[in-house]
């Protein structure tokens, strides 16, 4: 099999999911797509998916079809099949609740973070070595706001925008990490 990099991104799939907090990584694969001219999606088990070429490298976008909660079944689904070593070649692309709006994470490795999709990949791949890209929706609103309806809900206003950029510049991240290293997007782009 050819050497490529999987970048997948997660989010709820359907139309009612479309813009929420929660599908950012939906967003920026859409953005991926767009940038690089992606073919597809096609259907490839339990996702949908592209190839697209980010400089010399050669990728593979992946939105997983299982909803949130069971992202693992399709990461691991796509590591097996392309023959990823998930240590170097897998980028997941989440939301995350504990990061400021529009802010950025880039880790090689680390926990959930409460996070139940990234969890779930952990928990199908055995260990939680494998590139991430967080984008920040910021935490909700009060105590008394229920989770789910928060990351469940779309952003307006100043969050609407902080979150469009943060997308830009995810993807921006996402084509770092694959030209020129974890290192080098962590060095650009956390903050």
């Amino acid at each position: 099999m050819d050497d490529f990099t999987l970048i997948v991104g997660l989010g709820n799939p359907g139309e009612k999911y479309h813009g929420t907090r929660h599908n950012v990584g939906f967003a920026v694969i859409d953005r991926l797509v767009t940038d690089y001219n992606a073919d597809g999606p096609k259907r490839f088990g339990k996702s949908l998916t592209g190839r697209a070429r980010i400089g010399n490298e050669k990728v593979i976008l992946m939105k997983p079809m299982t909803y949130m909660n069971l992202s693992g079944e399709a990461v691991r689904e796509g590591v097996d099949f392309y023959k990823i070593d998930h240590t170097s070649r897998l980028i997941v692309i989440s939301d995350d609740i504990n990061l400021p709006a529009g802010r950025l994470r880039i880790r090689s490795k680390g926990s959930a973070g409460g996070h139940n999709g990234l969890k779930n990949i952990i928990s199908h791949l055995g260990d939680d070595a494998f590139i991430r890209v967080r984008v920040g929706v910021g935490a909700k609103p009060s105590q008394e706001a229920d989770l789910a309806d928060y990351v469940l809900g779309r952003p307006a206003g100043e969050d609407k925008e902080l979150l469009e950029e943060a997308v830009e510049r995810a993807a921006r991240a996402v084509a770092c990490i694959v030209e020129e290293g974890a290192e080098r997007a962590m060095n650009e782009f956390n903050g």
